[in-house]
């Protein structure tokens, strides 16, 4: 059975550094931060560490990509989860300047195997536009009849 705590990504050329995908249930708020900020993800009037913290131990699980030689965050994603029906992955970001090197894939894959090895079957997520071939090659698909939405509040005025 894999190890779902240290999954070795190899990096292509010389001089880059290898990737190991972790588990974990706490990690430096700076770098998560980064992250999220490279997803265009953050609110900066967010309490960082205490929210990152919320962020990490609130999920099913919480991956991140290691740089070997530096132990910097390089990735991440998480699922949500009940830990017994459905999961939905959520927050995979590459920092841009490790983007296209199999990373993501990695983070993805490690998810998915994780949430399968806790019988977990139904796992789904929401793709932003442009991702949608990433994702497919993964095995996701567009689930036909069904739209993503947000709570975004309600509007005044419309009697509820």
């Amino acid at each position: 059975m894999t190890n779902f705590t240290d999954i070795k990504v190899k990096r292509g050329g010389a001089k880059k550094a290898g990737i190991t995908v972790r588990f974990v249930k706490d990690w430096p708020a700076k770098e998560i931060i980064e992250l999220y900020e490279a997803g265009g993800w953050w609110d900066d009037s967010a309490d960082d560490a205490s929210l990152v913290k919320k962020i990490i131990s609130g999920s099913f699980v919480f991956a991140v990509a290691v740089n070997e030689e530096t132990g910097r965050a390089m990735g991440m994603g998480r699922a949500l989860s009940d830990g017994a029906s459905d999961a939905y992955i959520q927050d995979v970001v590459v920092l841009p300047e490790y983007r296209r090197e199999g990373i993501g894939e990695k983070l993805i894959n490690a998810i998915r195997d994780y949430c399968l090895s806790k019988k977990i079957k139904w796992i789904a997520l929401v793709a932003e536009p442009g991702t949608e071939e990433f994702y497919s090659s993964l095995g996701f698909r567009v689930m036909a009849g069904h739209t993503p939405m947000r709570y975004m509040g309600i509007e005044q005025g419309n009697g509820k």
